[in-house]
């Protein structure tokens, strides 16, 4: 099982904040885990097509969406952000 957890904008174009999911077969990377979210959930895929650039967090960690996944992994997706 796997969290994956949206936030900011992503999480309001999806209209959630929180996935919880057996990792699918095939599916070792954050980029492969996005673009199966993408064909299994179409809310998602548009939120994702909304906001095309995004970081990545696995576990708390910034990562990339080359970055390895396993099973019981914290994936968080979010919009770039700024300070000021």
């Amino acid at each position: 099982m796997i969290q994956v957890r949206l936030f900011a904008a992503l999480r309001e174009r999806a209209g959630r904040d929180l996935l919880e999911l057996t990792l699918p077969a095939g599916v070792s990377t954050v980029g492969e885990l996005v673009v199966w979210l993408e064909d299994s959930d179409t809310a998602l895929a548009r939120a994702f097509a909304a906001t095309p650039c995004r970081m990545v967090a696995v576990n708390e960690v910034l990562a990339t969406e080359d970055t390895d996944i396993v099973d019981g992994d914290v994936v968080a997706l979010f919009p770039p952000v700024t300070g000021g």
